[in-house]
């Protein structure tokens, strides 16, 4: 886990990671969220509707952000405090996602930035885009 402290960060710092979409991961989003829509759970319907597959849940996808932030950049000293999310892309289970992020904006006087962060999977396509404000705490 990343610990940067306010006074270390930087615009144009940035930090990335990777993680494959399992179909335990889907399961256990299934569990905690109840979200029984067949795009996610129903192969058959999810190609009747033109996908490959069942879609992974985009809010799955989207708390990699959660990650990105609350581990890598600022990491320990983070405070979520909004998230703005755009999705362009379908994922499916095992895709290779890449979630990266820049901070892009800088509040003295809050201690707040802003970071602009993305996903791509393992063909390089831009799945969602999100621009995430964050608190970070003293130590």
């Amino acid at each position: 886990m990343n610990q940067y402290k306010f006074e270390d960060i930087v615009e144009g710092l940035s930090e990335s990671f990777e993680v494959v979409i399992t179909s335990n991961m889907m399961d256990n989003f299934l569990k905690i969220s109840n979200d029984t829509n067949p795009l996610h759970i129903d192969v058959s319907y999810a190609k009747e509707k033109g996908f490959d597959s069942t879609v992974v849940y985009g809010m799955l996808t989207a708390s990699f952000y959660s990650t990105l932030v609350g581990v890598y950049l600022p990491g320990k000293y983070c405070i979520l405090q909004g998230i703005d999310i755009q999705f362009s892309k379908p994922v499916f289970v095992d895709d290779n996602l890449k979630i990266s992020g820049k901070v892009s904006y800088i509040n003295s006087a809050y201690k707040q930035i802003e970071i602009k962060a993305s996903i791509e999977n393992q063909k390089n396509q831009k799945v969602s885009k999100a621009k995430i404000k964050v608190g970070v705490m003293d130590e």
